[in-house]
């Protein structure tokens, strides 16, 4: 039988309406003491005098959702967490919007400090997550996370 995860993606880059969303949402849990967000942007990198205008991403989406899938049952043995959420953008990202939302919520703040610390560290290293840089004069080449 075939184990479905969690599908960690979302079509394009993350709204801010979705991010506020998703904060309003655990105002009703009351055993939380501390959020940390983290959120990944498409910045407008210059590389050899060419700017980036935008990331277009990819991903072995099975297999990208269990690495997903198996940092987060990580972080939260290594962690007191109460909850966490991570989602990343599939498709074309432009320069300036966002690309990646972590949330990590606890009891305590300290936690979610280095949660969110070892959850987007362990993902940019682990997961099956391509971006293909698109630069104004419409060349491309693979992004190197750094």
């Amino acid at each position: 039988m075939k184990t479905t995860y969690k599908n960690v993606f979302r079509d394009g880059p993350i709204s801010s309406s979705f991010i506020a969303q998703s904060i309003a949402k655990h105002q009703s849990k009351t055993r939380i003491g501390a959020h940390n967000i983290f959120l990944g942007q498409v910045r407008a990198d210059m590389i050899d005098g060419n700017e980036v205008v935008a990331i277009d991403y990819s991903a072995y989406e099975e297999m990208a959702n269990k690495k997903f899938h198996e940092i987060r049952e990580t972080t939260f043995k290594k962690f007191n967490l109460t909850c966490m959420h991570i989602y990343h953008s599939l498709g074309m990202v432009k320069s300036g919007e966002i690309c990646l939302f972590v949330f990590v919520s606890s009891p305590r703040r300290k936690e979610v400090f280095k949660a969110l610390e070892y959850v987007v560290e362990t993902m940019k290293a682990e997961a099956p997550v391509f971006g293909k840089e698109i630069f104004e004069d419409q060349s491309h080449q693979w992004k190197i996370n750094s």
